[in-house]
């Protein structure tokens, strides 16, 4: 299989506002054509400021932005043209029917009136049957959709959608899942913001995590969940037990909700369960109850930005 070649590049970028605020720190990113890149990181991490300087809406201090070749700052109009951005808040002119206003945007790019392409791309979102239909009219779900088909009018082949299913219920976060699916199917490229860590792991084909103003970690999503997403063994005995014995030591074991639990975090490479559960019955514990489960990609974010990236808790990339 031919490796995918980089549609988007971004090197050293570094941001400092007037104010003194630094937001972003030496961040180099390369993003794959036709892929769906999860860009996640706490409230400040730097994700709303890096967007916008590879959307052109902010100048970096230093460092570079190329879009398919494209400098955003030398050659803006044909790298801008490459990009669409679907900001978190919904903005429509609620009296504008569906088909106006994406055709409106089109024409901001400068790009012919085509409703043919613009009636595909409708029923590629769901938006088919509500093609002239007031926004006004509109569900939240439905307008989110309106604002990615403004977004794609100008047939960008990169999309920036940042936090695209908040304020929706589960059931249309889903739907809004199969829309990414189906555009990643179309060939477009997506940077996906969330806060919904389980929206990355469930659509994400790599996973990158910000904090700070910088990049910690950009890796596969199977990769780091395999590298990273440890194993959890909690282990009920029959009776609690006020001190561990030595001979258990080795296993790192945790104190679970009670006395009577504990926590065995795994993986491939360490001491083996059987090991433990022979250890247990010699050292006198009665096992009650077992139950394992993998660790998602919250607990690894979350250990991340705590501890400021891999290599400083579990272990570099």
């Amino acid at each position: 299989m031919t490796p995918l070649d980089d549609i988007l590049t971004v090197e050293d970028v570094t941001k400092t506002y007037a104010s003194g605020l630094t937001a972003l720190r030496g961040v180099s990113l390369s993003v794959r054509r036709g892929e769906i890149l999860a860009l996640l990181g706490p409230n400040g991490a730097g994700k709303t400021t890096l967007i916008s300087i590879i959307c052109g809406l902010v100048t970096p201090t230093s460092g570079s932005v190329t879009v398919d070749g494209h400098d955003i700052r030398r050659d803006y109009r044909k790298a801008r043209a490459l990009i669409g951005l679907v900001p978190q808040e919904i903005a429509l002119e609620p009296f504008e029917s569906v088909i106006d206003t994406v055709r409106f945007s089109r024409g901001l790019f400068g790009k012919p009136r085509d409703d043919a392409a613009l009636d595909r791309l409708l029923a590629t979102l769901s938006l088919a049957d509500k093609r002239d239909s007031q926004l006004r009219a509109l569900s939240g779900g439905m307008k989110r959709r309106v604002m990615i088909a403004k977004a794609l009018a100008h047939e960008p082949r990169v999309l920036f959608l940042d936090e695209p299913t908040a304020g929706v219920d589960v059931e249309l976060r889903k739907d809004m899942w199969e829309v990414v699916r189906r555009l990643k199917a179309d060939g477009v490229t997506i940077i996906l913001t969330t806060h919904y860590i389980d929206e990355a792991e469930a659509i994400a084909d790599r996973v990158g995590i910000i904090s700070g103003g910088e990049i910690l970690l950009v890796e596969e999503k199977g990769s780091l969940m395999h590298r990273l997403g440890r194993r959890q063994m909690r282990i009920a005995l029959e009776a609690p037990v006020d001190e561990l014995p030595h001979s258990l030591s080795r296993y790192n074991l945790e104190r679970g909700e009670d006395p009577a639990t504990l926590l065995y975090m795994y993986d491939e490479g360490g001491p083996a369960i059987g090991a433990l559960l022979a250890d247990m019955a010699a050292a006198g514990l009665t096992l009650a109850d077992l139950e394992t489960r993998q660790r998602s990609l919250e607990d690894i974010f979350v250990e991340l930005v705590r501890n400021g990236g891999p290599g400083r808790g579990e272990g570099g990339a």
